[in-house]
């Protein structure tokens, strides 16, 4: 069997380090490539064509030859062999050993360099698709939970101390919020990242007349880079990518420390599925919410491929450097992870229940309704940093008479604390009445979660 020819080795004298060649290869990890190289080249081959640079007939057979090793490489028959390196050079070589010298003409006017960066393009462009689904079909679970759970309420936390009380919808309803964010970062990041850059060469271009506009055009680019010498070692693109990524690890990361808190026994808010939890090799008693955790730590690898690939750009001189070739791993390793992440979120939000008995039970603890008592003081006049004040004595004289809430003061001793207090104020005094008399836009009560799902399931409808 002839051994594969290396695009560049004749430029260099001696054998070929089997070290080197474990050392230098992508092709283990950048062969995902492989659907969007052939399209690729495709374009690049019916531009050549449209130019008079190969025959029509070369054309045919390129194609043909093409789409046949696409169909091998898809049908597992297609024999990888990592001498080759990178999944251009693959795929070339078999298209030369199919059709023979109409092969070897694909590559005219074209460097790997600007391949490459077209290819991780394309693949991107459809990568943001897929992620842009995920986030939908989990903003859809979390909005059908929420229509759940409209009238029941939760106290909500700041500094992980009870705050203020809040529907359970409107709760779930902020990680929605969040997700729009990250679904509206990742449609800023693939129009960035639109444009073709092939034509470009390895750094200056080339003296043939090709039509990168052709290209671009066939390959649904909106635009093509106007930079030679920046479009083969912009990826830019890549670490955008990688910081949506990023954001919405966070924020499903914010999910799981809540919920993994929530089924805790000290909580007891929340019931997730048996299907997402697991026991433990010695504690028969055990139901740990590994799932939940798992997202959490996964945000870590994330993070981690944002700080990689920014340090690899920080350093390079232009234009292309091999450096580069290390940008896939990252990007393909959030991207796997952000999926999959995604898709147990939401799994894990179909299957979960509010344990509303047990949440509404505790209501009562924590002075939840301490700011509304200070807002009814605002009502009748006092300032609010005089309210506030009044309103903070009164909970610490409860806790100095062992009282479990405000409403256990007597009229008597609010209004020793301050005359404006009338025998109405213990209308007030009560976590749900509470939630349901918010009345600024937004505002975290029944009426506003109405108002929130009717809107996103409507907006959802066009994701």
């Amino acid at each position: 069997m002839t051994k594969p020819e290396k695009s560049w080795e004749k430029r260099l004298s001696g054998s070929i380090d089997d070290l080197a060649v474990g050392f230098v290869e992508s092709l283990s990890f950048d062969r995902r490539l492989y659907k969007v190289d052939i399209v690729g080249s495709i374009a690049h081959a019916e531009m050549l064509a449209a130019q008079k640079l190969i025959t029509q007939a070369e054309l045919t057979d390129i194609k043909k030859g093409l789409i046949d090793i696409g169909e091998d490489i898809a049908a597992g028959r297609f024999e990888f062999d990592l001498t080759q390196e990178d999944i251009h050079m693959a795929v070339e070589s078999a298209l030369v050993a199919r059709i023979g010298e109409a092969g070897k003409k694909l590559h005219t006017g074209r460097s790997r360099n600007d391949q490459v960066a077209a290819d991780l393009r394309l693949w991107l462009r459809d990568d943001i698709e897929i992620v842009q689904t995920r986030i939908t079909l989990l903003q859809r679970a979390l909005v059908r939970l929420a229509e759940k759970y409209i009238d029941d309420v939760m106290p909500a936390y700041t500094h992980l101390q009870r705050a203020q009380p809040v529907s359970i919808a409107s709760y779930l309803l902020s990680f929605v919020e969040m997700l729009a964010r990250d679904w509206s970062r990742l449609t800023d990041c693939r129009k960035r990242l639109n444009v073709c850059p092939l034509g470009s060469g390895a750094v200056g271009g080339s003296t043939l007349p090709l039509d990168r506009e052709k290209t671009a055009k066939s390959l649904g680019f909106a635009d093509m880079t106007y930079n030679s010498i920046d479009a083969v070692s912009d990826r830019d693109f890549c670490a955008e990518y990688l910081f949506c990524c990023s954001l919405i690890a966070a924020h499903l990361s914010r999910l799981a420390e809540d919920w993994i808190l929530y089924t805790a026994s000290e909580f007891g808010f929340i019931r997730t599925d048996d299907a997402y939890c697991t026991g433990s090799s010695m504690m028969p008693q055990k139901r740990n919410p590994d799932m939940l955790e798992l997202i959490r730590g996964k945000t870590g690898g994330v993070y981690g491929a944002l700080m990689a690939i920014l340090t690899i750009l920080k350093g390079l001189p232009s234009t292309y450097n091999r450096d580069l070739q290390e940008d896939k791993r990252h990007v393909f390793a959030a991207s796997d992870t952000i999926n999959s992440c995604l898709q147990m979120a939401e799994a894990i939000v179909r299957h979960t229940v509010f344990n509303t008995d047990r949440i509404a039970a505790g209501l009562d603890e924590g002075f939840l309704d301490a700011t509304a008592l200070a807002e009814y003081l605002v009502n009748r006049g006092i300032p609010f940093r005089q309210a506030h004040g009044i309103v903070g004595g009164l909970v610490a004289q409860c806790e100095q008479e062992n009282k479990a809430k405000l409403a256990d003061l007597t009229l008597d001793q609010f209004k020793a604390a301050c005359d404006n207090i009338e025998e109405d104020v213990y209308t007030t005094l009560n976590p749900a009445g509470v939630c349901r008399a918010y009345q600024t836009a937004g505002a975290a009560g029944p009426e506003a979660a109405k108002a929130q799902i009717a809107f996103w399931k409507e907006k959802l409808k066009e994701q």
